[in-house]
């Protein structure tokens, strides 16, 4: 065995031919020299928010003229529009490129703020924008930026060959009559997608557990590809209590908001899927993560998106970049998300049910500002959302 005198002096010959080889090669040949980034005189110069009901799109500019664009949705705009104009005092004449840096700096700039839905919503589309910054300044759609394509095409529903069967709040006490309504709408969605589609149940953390489970057991002969949102998430023993009484695959995660809450569900194994939503977790950098976290375990992504064509887009270049991904939500008109035609995306769902992947730099979307200036002088509305059960209590949703 090396001796301790050894193992310094065989690292003080190592520390001394370093140096030499560092005096020899001149300072243009020498990687260790030129670790300076050459685009350190791009600088964040200006950041720009336009409501439009019900989204927040987020314009950030530089010097150099790139702008890169985001979606902010999901939260109330009325504050969210304000809050991410006040973070601009946190991106002015940073460089955009180091995006891991200042996605810190903003999650860790509040100890008081820090995650939780309206910050994280709302870091989400600046992290958009600066992704979108990067792929424009090397002239390539995002995910060569992530490490290329996994994939050639993106499964997505809703299509002829994947459906999802909605689920509305249920009395803690519901009746035989609510079972067999949704069972109906089950089977209805298996005869249209045929043996070899896919059918989905979202339960929308709105049936109590015990109605899951007696759910779940008359769901078999259907089935699912999983049920989405078995409970309300914030305490794992109701999801392991499911998990262990249902054996139709559980997926989750979009009210999750980065990757420290889905830790549970993975070491508790009470989800077969995570479904993380690029525009409500921290954005593409945050999304990243959870695929990782997520692989680790062996368990894939089914990412839930509810986006403009900004949110769809971010969303899609992550599947695209990652290895575990079962399928992509997507919705023709985006139920209403994006303005008019201000937002244009070049790829299209072919008749297989699998979406192209994303062509053009950065996001891949053309925004006509334009258009979208006009939308936002038009009154801008946002109503509190909520449910309520027959009796007249408050049900969750």
């Amino acid at each position: 065995m090396p001796t301790r005198r050894d193992l310094i002096a065989s690292a003080a010959a190592i520390a001394a031919g370093t140096a030499l080889i560092n005096e020899a090669l001149p300072a243009a040949q020498n990687p260790a020299a030129n670790v300076v980034d050459k685009l350190t005189t791009l600088k964040i110069t200006g950041l720009r928010a336009t409501w439009v009901n019900p989204n927040v799109f987020v314009r950030i500019e530089t010097n150099h003229g790139p702008v890169g664009w985001g979606d902010l949705k999901g939260v109330d705009p009325r504050v969210s529009k304000p809050l991410v104009e006040s973070l601009f005092e946190l991106l002015d004449g940073e460089n955009p490129t180091r995006i891991e840096y200042l996605w810190q700096k903003i999650y860790r700039s509040h100890r008081n703020l820090r995650g939780g839905a309206l910050m994280m919503h709302t870091l989400a589309a600046i992290d958009m924008a600066l992704w979108d910054i990067c792929g424009k300044l090397h002239n390539v759609p995002v995910y060569r930026l992530l490490g290329g394509p996994t994939r050639d095409r993106i499964r997505v529903y809703h299509t002829p060959q994947a459906q999802k069967v909605p689920c509305h709040p249920l009395e803690h006490s519901s009746s035989p009559a609510d079972i067999e309504g949704i069972i109906k709408r089950v089977q209805q969605a298996r005869e249209k997608v045929g043996p070899s589609g896919a059918v989905m149940l979202d339960a929308h953390s709105a049936l109590p557990p015990a109605t899951l489970i007696q759910l779940a057991s008359a769901l078999k002969p259907y089935d699912l590809l999983f049920i989405e949102e078995p409970a309300v998430p914030g305490n794992i023993e109701v999801f392991k209590r499911l998990k262990e009484q249902i054996s139709i695959p559980l997926a989750a995660g979009e009210r999750d908001r980065y990757i420290y809450e889905m830790i549970p569900y993975l070491q508790n194994g009470c989800l077969d899927v995570l479904q993380p939503d690029c525009c409500h977790g921290g954005g593409i950098t945050s999304m990243r993560k959870v695929a990782a976290l997520a692989e680790a375990f062996h368990v894939p992504l089914a990412p839930h998106c509810t986006a403009s064509n900004l949110g769809i887009s971010a969303s899609i270049q992550v599947a695209a970049s990652i290895p575990f991904l079962l399928i992509h939500e997507f919705y023709p008109d985006n139920k209403g998300f994006n303005p008019g035609s201000i937002m244009r995306i070049k790829w299209e769902v072919d008749k297989d049910g699998y979406a192209a992947l994303p062509t053009g730099p950065g996001l891949g979307v053309e925004v006509d500002e334009v258009a979208l200036e006009e939308a936002a002088k038009k009154p801008q509305t946002y109503k509190w959302p909520g449910q309520k059960l027959k009796d007249g209590s408050i049900a969750d949703y």
